[in-house]
């Protein structure tokens, strides 16, 4: 009966994606859904993309580890992030009216800027759209009791995600993510309800992650600590800013007020709700620790799947998994619209540049097909825990692409030859670390590359003035 729900559930969800390619009428619709998209929607599309499968699986198995000090990055990097975006950023680029975030770098940089950080974000999203499709995998696995494999899980996985995503594009995004953000947020209050009550109360389980040291933030208050606990934060605090995802729902919101509010609103349901697994896993402590146990030596990822199959009734497993597969899918189709359209829009139409709005659709299907391929391959091929390949997603943009998207927007002497002479550096200094890199090492890579991502920005502009300011940014960078 459980396999049957969620069969159900994958059926109405592949059915609103079909329903969204009848609403697609151009290429803007097809990307960023026509810039109409009114709050609680833009909301939806923040929360439900964010909130993936490192949120139900790869948050809670890393915090029962480690606590709060182990979860830094995420989720409470991501919540800065989406609060930097909302308050700081979010009516600046909404004033752009631009396709995609590589369209900014275009315009502020030149065609060759464009196109380096366009690649750069292509690759971050590698490990992030990969983490949804092992997760899928996983999660047949399990509703199936082994009859399917994890790896024929994680293909038809996302044979179903593509699938809709092809269909309607952004739509099928902004109307799917709703109806999943409904799934997660009921599904997620009742289990902890009902968790709550099998553990012994709220009280209880807070009282003994506390007692644990779980709920500190950073254990180790050496400088060499410090350096780690800030370079673990700002991974995605920064790295996840000149992503094409947060771009897209930024231009979805039919005004700017709306896109502010949205990002603001997204990040803080996100950050409230990433608590909600957090606790599921400490309570499982309390009421099955021989199973805990067991699960840490195997596979932690399958400690809460595993609670809630052997301890919750039925109504309570459909619920966790409808709220499991809600939060991959609409993550996994959000981050596969997001490099299909930057290599369409800042790579291929290099190539093409007189592309009709017809095939710029056909255009970037084709691309979601490959990069569908290509992440699903990486899935099966990689031995990264999920919560990690959405950590090292971000590493590559953070040392080569925030500094220059800082620095074109808030600071009028930024350049070309500094944009260049910042990814040069942040990316070269970063590679070369990560190489070298052991625990007695003192600077983690990512920070020591955007350090020096931000000295070629400095010294490359001081020495080589930029040219004048494309017209169309001319009023945004005034304001």
């Amino acid at each position: 009966m459980l396999v049957g729900f969620v069969i159900l559930y994958l059926a109405v969800t592949v059915g609103i994606g079909l329903y969204a390619s009848t609403r697609v009428h151009n290429a803007r619709d097809f990307a960023s859904a026509g810039g109409s998209m009114p709050l609680p929607v833009v909301t939806a599309m923040v929360f439900a993309t964010w909130f993936g499968s490192e949120a139900v699986l790869g948050i809670p198995s890393t915090f029962l580890q480690e606590g709060f000090a182990g979860i830094v990055e995420d989720p409470f990097g991501s919540f800065g992030c989406l609060m930097i975006v909302g308050v700081l950023l979010a009516k600046r680029l909404y004033r752009m009216n631009l396709l995609t975030i590589g369209d900014f770098f275009r315009k502020r940089y030149g065609p060759a800027v464009e196109a380096i950080i366009s690649v750069v974000i292509i690759l971050s999203y590698l490990g992030w759209i990969a983490a949804q499709m092992t997760a899928l995998g996983v999660v047949f696995n399990v509703l199936s009791d082994g009859a399917i494999t994890t790896t024929q899980g994680t293909l038809l996985g996302a044979v179903i995600v593509l699938f809709y995503t092809l269909c309607g594009g952004m739509l099928s995004v902004a109307f799917t993510d709703f109806l999943q953000m409904s799934v997660i947020v009921g599904g997620l209050i009742y289990l902890v309800y009902l968790v709550s009550g099998m553990a012994g109360g709220f009280d209880v389980v807070v009282a003994k992650a506390a007692s644990e040291n779980k709920l500190s933030f950073i254990n180790d208050t050496s400088p060499k600590g410090v350096v780690a606990f800030i370079g673990a934060a700002l991974t995605m605090m920064l790295g996840s800013i000149p992503q094409q995802d947060v771009y897209q729902r930024v231009m979805s919101a039919k005004n700017e007020k709306v896109a502010m509010q949205g990002s603001i609103l997204g990040a803080c349901m996100y950050l409230t709700f990433c608590m909600l697994p957090i606790f599921l896993i400490s309570a499982a402590s309390l009421i099955d620790a021989k199973m805990v146990a067991t699960q840490l030596g195997i596979d932690p990822q399958m400690v809460l799947p595993r609670l809630i199959l052997d301890k919750t009734p039925l109504f309570a497993q459909i619920m966790f998994f409808g709220a499991l597969l809600s939060a991959i899918m609409s993550t996994a189709s959000g981050t596969l619209m997001a490099p299909s359209v930057t290599f369409v829009e800042n790579i291929l139409k290099h190539f093409v540049p007189k592309m009709s709005d017809r095939q710029f659709i056909r255009a970037m299907r084709l691309s979601i097909v490959v990069a569908a391929v290509s992440t699903t391959a990486f899935a099966l091929l990689s031995d990264a825990s999920i919560y990690e390949m959405v950590g090292n997603a971000y590493k590559v943009t953070l040392v080569a692409a925030v500094v220059p998207l800082l620095a074109g927007l808030f600071w009028k002497r930024a350049s070309t030859s500094g944009a260049l002479l910042s990814m040069l550096l942040g990316a070269s200094s970063w590679i070369a670390l990560e190489i070298s890199y052991t625990d007695d090492a003192f600077w983690p890579p990512q920070l020591a590359g955007l350090l020096m991502s931000l000295l070629g920005m400095v010294l490359g502009s001081l020495l080589s003035p930029r040219a004048e300011l494309d017209t169309e940014l001319q009023p945004v960078m005034a304001d």
